[in-house]
């Protein structure tokens, strides 16, 4: 199958998929959610992949949601976009008993800061940034972050990065536990290959152990996933999210009413 907005390589047991919108800093659009499903379900089907990779092209892992598709003139219902391009997608990563490992190279905002944050594990380059922007432009947290963050560093320190959209750097993102491993920009290609063979040669207990964490998480998650849904379709209509979007395309800051 040919790809347009993503990179698919199955090397030595591991599926990479690369973000490929670096002009964008990777952020999604529609087709690249189709094609991030399509990879995932292809190597999910493919018995010789063992794990999966996801990382981005450029300086970027990915900036979410491409808000120029979603401006107040055009941005249709945030809710079904999120029942029908990313609430699948996160919940594939989750389902699949292959382990996925999210190589973060660059800044992870929004959804894409979500999208790693539902991989299994995450290794990032020193230059890797998170940033939970939804606060930015008017919008509640979607793509399992309401439900993940929380439970990876807590729920004072998920409120703080909620509610200030402020972002962090890698080595403060090991600190709080939202990844496993920082490594130098020059050495990330290499170190994130070694982890995915390594990842590629566990035994098949490793897959049963997702197992086990899915059967206490998965369905709170599905559920909080449906309810993020609802509230995304809320912001959506505000003004608040107008004034955000019209902000962040014309670069400057967003002067919110709270309507």
């Amino acid at each position: 199958m040919a790809y347009d907005t993503i990179i698919y390589e199955k090397t030595n047991g591991a599926a990479t998929i690369t973000l490929n919108r670096p002009q964008a800093l990777n952020a999604f659009v529609s087709q690249m959610n189709q094609e991030v499903m399509d990879a995932l379900r292809d190597g999910d089907r493919d018995s010789a992949v063992r794990c999966f990779v996801i990382t981005g092209a450029g300086r970027a892992f990915s900036a979410g949601q491409d808000l120029k598709g979603r401006t107040p003139e055009q941005k249709g219902s945030l809710g079904a976009s999120l029942r029908e391009k990313y609430n699948p997608m996160i919940l594939q990563i989750r389902r699949t008993e292959k382990i996925v490992l999210a190589a973060v190279n660059g800044v992870a905002a929004g959804a894409g800061c979500n999208l790693a944050l539902a991989c299994d594990l995450r290794i990032a380059s020193e230059e890797a940034k998170f940033i939970q922007a939804f606060v930015r432009v008017g919008l509640a947290p979607d793509s399992g972050g309401s439900f993940i963050l929380p439970h990876l560093v807590g729920f004072s320190k998920a409120m703080e990065l909620l509610l200030l959209g402020e972002p962090i750097d890698a080595q403060e993102a090991r600190r709080i536990g939202l990844v496993a491993k920082v490594v130098p920009a020059a050495e990330f290609p290499k170190a994130t290959a070694e982890l995915a063979d390594r990842l590629a040669r566990s035994p098949r207990g490793i897959g049963l152990i997702k197992r086990a964490v899915n059967q206490a998480m998965l369905a709170h998650l599905e559920s909080q996933l449906e309810y993020e849904a609802q509230l995304q379709e809320i912001a959506g209509r505000s003004a608040d999210y107008d004034e955000g979007v019209r902000a962040f395309i014309e670069k400057r800051a967003p002067v919110f009413t709270g309507k």
